[in-house]
């Protein structure tokens, strides 16, 4: 028999447990003020009954003791608010907020029978890919097929390129399992594949030993932020970020207890970067922080702009002045819509500017979750870091053997990644087929997107030249702003709230992301399918058109 000890205040469930034991008479004020010991038994289980568990006869065994009537405030817990890290209290992660959480509520509810105005929730704060209906790749999905199921390198239904190179992954792999642990940095393979797809990317040499393969993106940019997190001359380090900026940076710089710097991209000329900004920026910080590294998001997440060659120099030059890590965030870097938008590498930049630029200190990331894979929840990621001095390098290395090892999963999805299948190869034509069906889909969408909501009343928007999302600027009415100040709430957080309680619809406020003062803007994905898509706009435009009106 075994005894539950449990707090009244803890559990909804055990008053209507006990209420419905006839043999029991227990008052509301009684369980208030004491504990209750609950006990189960199985008895009488004959050995017919073995044979059927749903025959098991169950006897609730629930007795009451009183005790102290302040019990519960002597289990207070050991862990406060007060007294745990304070910059887990301070972080904030907006894609992930109380709108998401509420929306997953509102799911819930619809499920049970609630009668809302719409019959399904449409997730677009998040680029989760995938959950949005892209098709996977079928190359990526063979090779983790054949890796973790080695038996079916006898099957016929799997190409030889694709069979090849599970091969050579699992001959890498100890016990040649891709369940063992790899080297802390990653298989070596792979290791020396990213390498080689960024000497072809740049034209530009590659030493596999400074890529470091993470699980998604995310890892490796919190790994080198914290790897910064020291104080220099009584100054806490600061971090340069654009503004808007994808939370997770804001996040981990609370998470870390280090300074934001944020500089703002420039909206009226399709998010770039003047100079000058970053200049006001460092400047503004002063005395209070000792910048350290500047992050560029490129192409940019939240805003979808592709950052010109000239506004790479620009910051490189920047980077320079100011004694700065650079940090290229490059994850969407496939993601290009605008034909005349390019994708340049830091790395390849601060080349071709030839000394002292080509010695800078650089770190780049790059993800299998976005792009035309697509796989978010694999998890796979790397970042390259290069010109670092060789006794930090030693420390970092460090660092990353106390993590083990990246998933193996994330690792396979990035070898499908940078070593496709080449011209020629019996994988070639459908997967490029699939790429740029992928792609094309996205441009189509991302057109789509910036026609419809240019039309709406009261929004701005820029056309979006990469990544997977829009951020358009709304001019919120002034009853709007005084209804969501009497909900203690920003503007955009009640624009965005309303969205969701009437059409299922979830955004993330401008202010999760950063805006410039007295401006109002949301983050939306492009990643809805054209047909779930042009639903979603439908209910978006009567929404807005709806609730103009009630606030003019």
């Amino acid at each position: 028999m075994q005894k539950i000890r449990i707090l009244y205040n803890n559990s909804n469930m055990m008053l209507g447990t006990i209420a419905g034991c006839n043999k029991i008479q227990v008052s509301s004020l009684f369980l208030k003020n004491n504990v209750i010991r609950r006990s189960y038994s199985l008895f009488n289980v004959s050995e017919k009954q073995h044979q059927n568990v749903s025959s098991f006869t169950i006897r609730r065994n629930i007795t009451a003791t009183c005790i102290n009537p302040y019990a519960a405030e002597d289990q207070r817990k050991f862990l406060q608010l007060n007294n745990i890290n304070p910059n887990f209290v301070e972080m904030e992660y907006a894609v992930r907020g109380p709108l998401f959480v509420r929306a997953g509520e509102i799911e819930k509810e619809l499920k049970s029978g609630v009668w809302k105005p719409f019959d399904y929730v449409i997730r677009a704060n998040i680029g989760d890919c995938q959950a949005m209906g892209q098709r996977p790749i079928t190359f990526l999905r063979q090779l983790l097929n054949l890796t973790f199921a080695p038996e079916l390198l006898e099957s016929p239904d799997f190409p030889d390129d694709v069979k090849d190179r599970a091969e050579e992954i699992l001959d890498a792999c100890q016990g040649m399992s891709i369940g063992s642990y790899t080297d802390s940095a990653g298989l070596e393979i792979v290791r020396r594949q990213v390498a080689k797809y960024i000497e072809n990317r740049d034209c530009l040499a590659c030493d596999w030993r400074n890529v470091f393969l993470t699980s998604g993106a995310t890892p490796g940019i919190k790994r080198i932020i914290s790897l910064l997190k020291c104080d220099i001359d009584g100054k806490k380090p600061g971090v340069m970020v654009p503004i808007p900026q994808y939370p997770l940076y804001s996040a981990t710089i609370a998470e870390y207890g280090m300074e934001k710097i944020g500089y703002y991209l420039e909206e009226e000329t399709g998010w770039s970067l003047n100079p000058e900004e970053l200049k006001r920026a460092i400047d503004d910080c002063g005395t209070k922080c000792m910048p350290r590294v500047i992050v560029v998001i490129n192409p940019g997440n939240p805003t979808g702009q592709v950052l010109t060659r000239n506004n790479i120099e620009e910051i490189i030059k920047f980077a320079y002045t100011n004694k700065l890590l650079i940090m290229a965030d490059e994850v969407y870097q496939p993601n290009i819509y605008d034909e005349k938008a390019r994708f340049y590498s830091f790395k390849k930049v601060m080349h071709d500017m030839g000394s002292p630029y080509d010695s800078m200190e650089l770190v780049s990331f790059m993800s299998a979750s976005k792009g035309f894979l697509g796989e978010c929840g694999i998890r796979g990621g790397y970042y390259e870091i290069i010109n670092v001095c060789p006794e930090v390098m030693a420390a970092l290395w460090k660092s990353i053997t106390a993590s083990l090892c990246s998933t193996t999963a994330g690792q396979v999805a990035i070898s499908a990644l940078v070593n496709p299948p080449e011209q020629f190869e019996p994988s070639y034509e459908q997967y490029m087929c699939e790429r740029d069906e992928v792609l094309s889909s996205l441009k189509e969408r991302a057109e789509f997107m910036y026609e419809t909501l240019s039309k709406f009343e009261g929004y701005q928007v820029n056309p979006i030249q990469g990544a997977m999302y829009v951020f358009p600027k709304i001019d919120i009415p002034v009853k709007a702003a005084v209804a969501a100040k009497e909900r203690n709430m920003p503007a955009d957080t009640f624009y965005a709230t309303e969205l969701l309680e009437k059409t299922g619809i979830c955004i993330v406020p401008g202010s999760g992301f950063g805006q410039k003062p007295f401006t109002n803007h949301f983050r939306s994905t492009i990643l809805p399918q054209i047909p779930a898509l042009k639903v979603m706009m439908d209910r978006f435009k009567k929404f807005h058109t709806t609730f103009m009106n009630k606030y003019k």
